[in-house]
């Protein structure tokens, strides 16, 4: 692992992002082997959003997870610091880009924002969810925390993230494809390659499932359970937020 790629500041990898969103959806598509539309529909579960809710998705590129909930009938948010993958998504959406403060298409309101400052109020969001992107975020008990601000009393986490399988043969096995096959594979389809030699490494330096469970009731959440998906490869966890905070 090349400690020098994991050390990117939030503009390099805004940028990193920015590159990959033309194929973004594709490839993610091919390297997953199709797992990561299961891993929507599971985190869509997960959510539980009804009619008339607010749901944050930070972290959500170009809107394709944010679908799923405006689908069950809520309001959402599709929050990312990458504009470049907004306005992608806003595109494919049917609108006509987004800017730094908002956009809007087809039922889902782009912003631009960052998960350490998010540019909302507090206790708006009946719920806050998150998919493969909290690595990505250089404080994560942080972040955590803001989304924490962000969400009414009573309200939902969801946090979808890469994990590690508890079997450890597969683990071994897993960790080979992320190293050895695909970066190569990711060479062939993707408008930014190097930005999966990232995502590889990333993975590897993330905690296990107990671990992210620990930080995520750190920063104040309560309730916090989560479940494999993929064999662990994917965990969901899921928390709510104090119905009346500690001061």
């Amino acid at each position: 692992m090349t400690r020098a790629s994991l050390d990117k500041q939030p503009r390099e990898i805004a940028a990193m992002f920015d590159r990959t969103a033309r194929r973004y959806d594709l490839v993610n598509d091919v390297l997953s082997l199709g797992q990561d539309r299961y891993w929507r529909k599971a985190t869509a579960a997960a959510v539980d959003a009804g009619p008339g809710e607010l749901v944050l998705d930070l972290a959500a590129g170009t809107g394709t997870s944010t679908d799923a909930f405006t689908t069950l009938g809520a309001r959402a948010v599709a929050c990312d610091f990458s504009l470049g993958m907004l306005r992608a998504g806003a595109e494919r959406h049917g609108g006509s880009g987004v800017s730094d403060e908002a956009g809007g298409a087809n039922g889902i309101t782009f912003v631009g924002g960052d998960a350490l400052r998010l540019p909302f109020g507090d206790a708006v969001f009946d719920a806050v969810t998150i998919s493969f992107g909290l690595r990505n975020v250089q404080d994560t008990e942080g972040a955590l925390r803001e989304m924490l601000r962000v969400t009414r009393p009573g309200g939902r986490l969801v946090v979808c993230e890469f994990s590690r399988p508890p079997v450890r043969s597969f683990d071994l096995v897993y960790s080979q494809y992320l190293m050895k096959l695909l970066p190569p594979v990711a060479r062939a389809v993707s408008s930014n390659p190097d930005s999966y030699v990232y995502l590889a490494e990333s993975i590897r330096a993330w905690p296990d499932q107990a671990g992210l469970a620990r930080i995520i009731g750190r920063a104040g959440w309560e309730g916090v359970r989560w479940r494999n998906l993929s064999l662990g490869i994917v965990a969901l966890h899921r928390a709510v937020k104090p119905a009346v905070e500690s001061r």
